[in-house]
C-alpha cells in the first residue's frame, strides 16, 4: 500500500457506530410497518420506556462512535 493511503474511517468505531445505526433503524422501520406513525409518535412521547425511545437512543449512540471514529488523531513528532 502507498504511504498515501487513508484509512481515516476504518475502525472499529465507525464500524460499531454503523451497526447500531442500522439496527436501530431497522427497529424503527418495522415499528411503523406494523403500527401507523401516529402510534408510533405517541410511544415516543409518552413517558414510559419503550423500545421505539430505546431504537431512538441506539441512533444517538451509534452517531457519537461514528463520530469518534473519524476524529482526527494527532500523533506528537517522533
Amino acid at each position: 500500500m502507498s504511504s498515501e493511503f487513508n484509512r481515516r474511517g476504518r475502525n472499529w468505531y465507525v464500524a460499531m457506530g454503523v451497526l447500531f445505526i442500522v439496527t436501530a433503524s431497522v427497529i424503527m422501520v418495522q415499528h411503523l410497518i406494523l403500527w401507523t406513525p401516529d402510534f408510533v409518535l405517541e410511544f415516543l412521547l409518552n413517558g414510559n420506556p419503550n423500545s421505539v425511545k430505546l431504537s431512538v437512543g441506539m441512533i444517538g449512540f451509534g452517531c457519537i462512535m461514528v463520530a469518534l471514529g473519524y476524529r482526527k488523531h494527532v500523533r506528537p513528532p517522533r
